[in-house]
């Protein structure tokens, strides 16, 4: 299940976001401090074109969702996730979590206001080295362009970008997805 994020889940969410597992999957991987996070919160919490959700399975928060540049006339967003790996990992619930936020977050994206975005386009990044979400990405039918570089502090780092158009969305009915 997805939710807004409250200040409540400010703790969680920063705590996850510095896990190392979530670091080295992000185009910033650096260690976050509290007041870069409460900075962050601060902006995003008011930015009509972003989201923050926060992902509960089985009555449990693991993870966050991020939508941002939401264009509401374009009919457009981009987005990310992370999740509580170390406790995912800890109790096996990591690939039903993954699998799960993923699938709910591009669901989300497509379902009509209030509930969700209705968006048309959806847009990501992910960084070369990441193969499971670049598997899983194409399993929900994102295409991927070419990869760019991009300046991050003083590296380099190469993303490719990821799109999903609604009708491309793979669904049962298509057998294109079980």
């Amino acid at each position: 299940m997805l939710r807004r994020a409250t200040d409540a889940d400010l703790p969680s969410m920063l705590a996850w976001r510095n896990q190392e597992a979530n670091r080295s999957v992000s185009i910033h991987q650096h260690v976050i401090t509290a007041e870069e996070h409460a900075a962050w919160w601060s902006r995003v919490s008011q930015d009509p074109t972003r989201r923050v959700l926060m992902f509960e399975y089985a009555a449990r928060p693991l993870g966050v969702v991020t939508f941002f540049d939401h264009d509401p006339v374009a009919r457009s967003a981009s987005w990310g996730f992370y999740l509580d790996h170390d406790g995912t990992a800890a109790d096996g619930t990591a690939l039903i979590a993954w699998a799960k936020v993923m699938r709910e977050a591009v669901a989300y994206a497509f379902a009509p206001e209030p509930d969700g975005l209705d968006v048309d386009l959806l847009e990501g990044e992910v960084l070369p080295h990441n193969e499971a979400v670049r598997t899983m990405n194409r399993r929900l039918g994102f295409t991927e362009g070419e990869p760019y570089e991009q300046t991050v502090g003083d590296t380099s780092v190469t993303a490719i970008p990821v799109r999903l158009h609604r009708d491309d969305r793979p669904t049962r009915r298509s057998g294109k997805e079980q």
